[in-house]
């Protein structure tokens, strides 16, 4: 019995010194777990940007090439086509908008992509006819890249839970 619980510690020790990263009880490296942070930060920092209306340092965390689709199905190619996009939408419907943001999972794909499903509570939006609408929940999905070692949004696409 020992020399088989001595034969397991040593394959276990094996493995971590080939795959290069310890495994976590959950069975994400520690490596994985240093990319979920960072891609946290990536969903805190373009929630922070929204919620300050600025909407080229939202921008700056997406690829150049990066794909946006809004919660009113308006689409936006590259981060230049997005931080134009915002900065209208920042200055009609969303000017006194707010997001607070309710959960987060995320799912890599490969070390180098991953998912991210964001669900977010949005206040302050303005109808068409300048009444405040009443808070509402959204449901975006978005995809990460890494590049250099950094995370950054290729894709998202936003949708309403329930209705308005």
């Amino acid at each position: 019995m020992k020399r088989t619980q001595e034969s397991m510690l040593l394959l276990a020790l094996i493995c971590c010194m080939v795959v290069g990263s310890p495994v976590t009880e959950r069975g994400q490296t520690l490596s994985s777990l240093e990319d979920e942070e960072a891609i946290k930060k990536v969903i805190f920092g373009t929630t922070d940007a929204f919620n300050k209306h600025d909407s080229k340092a939202f921008a700056r965390y997406y690829t150049p090439d990066a794909d946006l689709v809004t919660i009113r199905g308006e689409r936006m190619n590259g981060a230049a086509a997005i931080e134009k996009g915002l900065a209208a939408i920042f200055a009609t419907r969303a000017s006194t908008a707010t997001l607070k943001m309710l959960d987060v999972s995320i799912r890599f794909i490969r070390p180098d992509v991953a998912i991210a499903h964001v669900t977010n509570e949005m206040s302050g939006v303005i109808s068409p006819a300048g009444e405040r609408l009443p808070p509402h929940r959204e449901l975006s999905i978005r995809v990460f890249v890494k590049d250099n070692r950094t995370w950054r949004v290729a894709a998202f696409h936003n949708t309403m839970i329930g209705s308005p």
